[in-house]
């Protein structure tokens, strides 16, 4: 008998009533810009760049030519539907910054390592489809007000598998979480008002954060595609 796949693998879209339009107005916005040199793809937390995060992405990031591929609620698997429906075709960006698993965790409590082989797999498709783009996959946010709160750890123990997929030559692991804790790693509700999503202040910081690594990787995108 044939072992069925974890949820997370399953590649499968959303079942709420916006879903699939946004897919279309992404596809269409993708293929209205000149160019697509960095992408943003995630869930909500990536989603909130069109809104709470709006000034910030105007400042850092639209001057670069960026794409926002995030989508409220999404696990592994509608990422991965999403990018077998041409959500990254046509495009060379230079930088991809992956952040997703959270939803599989606090939606659906998947084992980490399911989790963990959602993410895999989505990073065997961009190698697939992109393989010149850098990819800069984001540790997954804390959850949770408390560091031993269940979410939380298990956030926690993907974080642990997923910096394991870095070969620092094309999947480059960064872990910004301590930025939105206290000295006692705990969240506030000043930083993220649900203890999931960072509240509008906080897109400085997490801008702030990723800032030198996305610096570091488009440059070197660029210095390599310099070579004879």
């Amino acid at each position: 008998m044939t072992k069925k796949l974890p949820l997370a693998l399953q590649s499968a879209p959303q079942e709420t009533i916006w879903w699939l339009p946004r897919h279309e107005e992404k596809l269409a916005e993708k293929n209205a810009m000149e160019r697509v040199d960095l992408v943003f793809l995630g869930d909500s937390i990536t989603q909130a760049w069109e809104k709470e995060g709006a000034d910030v992405w105007q400042a850092f990031y639209q001057p670069r030519h960026a794409l926002n591929l995030g989508f409220n609620g999404d696990k592994t698997e509608n990422v991965l539907w999403r990018l077998a429906h041409g959500e990254i075709d046509n495009i060379q960006p230079k930088l991809l910054v992956l952040l997703i698993g959270t939803n599989n965790a606090g939606h659906r409590m998947d084992k980490a390592e399911d989790t963990a082989l959602g993410i895999q797999t989505i990073l065997s498709v961009l190698a697939e489809k992109l393989p010149q783009t850098k990819i800069l996959l984001l540790a997954i946010f804390p959850r949770s007000a408390k560091p031993m709160q269940k979410l939380r750890v298990l956030n926690e123990e993907v974080n642990q598998i997923i910096s394991q997929f870095a070969d620092d030559k094309n999947v480059f692991f960064r872990n910004i979480n301590s930025v939105f804790l206290d000295d006692e790693g705990r969240i506030t509700s000043d930083v993220m008002n649900d203890f999931l999503h960072p509240n509008a202040s906080q897109y400085q910081v997490f801008a702030d954060a990723i800032e030198p690594y996305i610096v570091e990787l488009m440059e070197e995108y660029r210095f390599i595609d310099k070579k004879p």
